[in-house]
């Protein structure tokens, strides 16, 4: 099972710090480097934090680096490691923009990118970038058919309910065809709707083994009534809160799940490496 690492960058990250952890992760075997994304964070909020007891992001954040600006840094450094985004805000994004920085990602890193999409939790980031909170999951759907409009051969053309785009030429194309792997996010009945209708793959996150059991019985009777197979749909697991060791990696593996995406924190490159060495062999 491939092993990938969740690395969240922040303003105290320095830049050379990033450029020598990722260089040493690809050496030591890591398969992927994902990155999140969040613009605002919030000392109060009413929303919550789906994946803490608490109802509260841990640490109380107060910033993260871009996620398509590190892995742009991360693919300069590196040659053969997929960079991930883990996951993009897609609803509260222009669509544009965003096909046009995962397409340029794509050409620059040698097609090397794994698109992870979400809709997000946290209502007061939406409001304060001026995006509609209600409908994020409409629009994410719509989003994403615009992007994959943009990013097939020829001239791009698109009208729906939120976007309307005249004719007009976008390039360049992503590397790899039709385009860089979608990977849905979210637990949710319409989280996995999103995956069997738009993706190509399953970010399941905070869920231990037993738990993904019973959300993969879920998501195959989608797969079946959407007629795809076992093979068109790839299960990634974030465990977070839950132990990964030698059992629940081999019940991981049991399940089908192609890679292990864990967080992956420290302050020096010793600190990164230890950690890394735990799942690494």
């Amino acid at each position: 099972m491939k092993i990938g690492f969740a690395m969240a960058f922040n303003q105290s990250t320095q830049a050379g710090l990033i450029a020598e952890s990722v260089s040493m992760l690809e050496e030591m075997g890591a398969h992927s480097i994902w990155a999140p994304e969040h613009v605002l964070f919030f000392p109060e909020y009413a929303s919550t934090y789906p994946y803490s007891d608490s109802g509260r992001i841990p640490g109380d954040p107060v910033g993260l680096l871009d996620p398509f600006t590190s892995l742009t840094f991360i693919a300069a450094n590196t040659t053969k490691v997929r960079l991930g985004t883990g996951i993009c805000l897609v609803p509260q994004r222009s669509p544009v923009y965003t096909a046009k920085m995962v397409a340029d990602l794509d050409h620059l890193s040698g097609g090397r990118v794994d698109f992870g999409v979400g809709i997000g939790w946290l209502k007061e980031e939406f409001d304060n970038l001026g995006a509609s909170f209600k409908d994020r999951a409409a629009r994410c759907s719509e989003y994403m058919e615009v992007m994959k409009e943009l990013w097939s051969p020829g001239i791009s053309e698109f009208e729906g309910e939120t976007v309307s785009l005249s004719a007009c030429h976008f390039n360049p194309k992503p590397v790899q065809s039709p385009h860089p792997p979608i990977y849905f996010g979210g637990e949710s009945e319409a989280a996995l709707d999103r995956v069997v209708t738009q993706g190509d793959g399953w970010y399941a996150y905070d869920l231990s083994p037993e738990d993904l059991e019973r959300r993969l019985d879920t998501l195959r009777l989608k797969m079946q009534r959407q007629n795809r197979s076992d093979s068109e749909i790839e299960v990634i697991v974030g465990p977070n809160r839950h132990p990964v060791n030698e059992q629940t990696t081999a019940q991981y593996e049991s399940l089908g799940v192609a890679q292990l995406v864990v967080p992956l924190f420290g302050t020096t490159l010793e600190k990164i490496e230890e950690r890394a060495l735990r799942f690494l062999n």
